[in-house]
C-alpha cells in the first residue's frame, strides 16, 4: 500500500516499496498457472497468502523508509485490481467460482475506469480507502480458502470462504459508490468551482 501519505519523494520509480509491489504483480501469473495447470491448490494458496503479505508490507517499508511516490500511488491499486480480476477470473474458468461474482466484480471497475478516462484522460489520483482495502482483504482471503476446501474437501471451509467473499461483494458495490462520487466530485472541483459571488454562502 505505497498510498499512504504525500511525503517522501513522489518522483521516485526505484524504491523498495516499488519493488515489493512488482514482486506482488509476478506473483498473479503464477497462481493462474498454479490453478489451471498442475492444480496446485496448495501451492496457489500460498502464493495469494506472500500477494496478501506484500501488500501490507510494501505501505509499511513506504511509510517507515519514507519512499511514498506517484508511482508507488499508481501501482499499489492497480496491482491489487490485476490480482483481484486475475484470480477470480482463473477460478471461474477453473468452475471453482461463479460467473456471477466475476460480473459483479468487473462491472464496477469497467465504470470507474471509464468515467476516470473520461473525466481526467488517466489517473484521477484518489486515495483508497479504508473501506477498498478492506475490501480487497477479504477477497484475498476468501479466494485461497475455496482453493483450501477444494483441497480439503471441506464443507466448513468452503462455508466460511463464502462468509468472506459475501461480505467482499457488499463492500466492493459500497466501495464503487464511494470512489464514484468522490470522482464526480473531483470533476466537478476542477472543472466547476463555485463563484466569488457562492464564497461564504451558507
Amino acid at each position: 500500500m505505497s498510498a499512504g501519505s504525500n511525503t517522501g519523494n513522489p518522483g521516485a520509480i526505484v524504491t523498495i516499496p516499488n519493488i515489493i509491489t512488482v514482486v506482488r504483480f509476478l506473483g498473479t501469473p503464477l497462481f493462474v498457472w498454479l490453478v489451471l495447470g498442475p492444480r496446485e491448490y496448495g501451492w496457489a494458496v500460498f502464493v495469494l497468502a506472500m500477494m496478501g503479505c506484500t501488500d501490507w508490507i510494501d505501505g509499511f517499508v513506504a511509510r517507515k523508509l519514507n519512499q511514498t511516490s506517484k508511482l508507488g500511488r499508481i501501482m499499489d491499486p492497480l496491482a491489487d485490481r490485476v490480482a483481484l480480476v486475475a484470480v477470480t477470473i482463473t477460478l471461474v474458468i477453473a468452475a471453482i467460482l461463479p460467473l456471477w461474482l466475476l460480473l459483479l466484480l468487473l462491472i464496477p471497475d469497467v465504470v470507474l475506469l471509464a468515467a476516470t478516462l473520461y473525466l481526467f484522460r488517466g489517473d484521477a489520483d484518489l486515495k483508497v480507502t479504508m473501506l477498498g482495502k478492506t475490501r480487497t482483504a477479504a477477497l484475498m482471503i476468501g479466494t485461497p480458502m475455496l482453493l483450501l476446501a477444494k483441497a480439503l474437501d471441506s464443507d466448513f471451509t468452503t462455508v466460511l470462504a463464502w462468509v468472506f467473499l459475501g461480505s467482499a461483494m457488499v463492500m466492493h458495490v459500497i466501495a464503487f459508490s464511494q470512489y464514484f462520487r468522490a470522482l464526480l466530485a473531483k470533476h466537478r472541483e476542477i472543472h466547476h468551482p463555485p463563484s466569488s459571488d457562492q464564497v461564504g454562502l451558507p
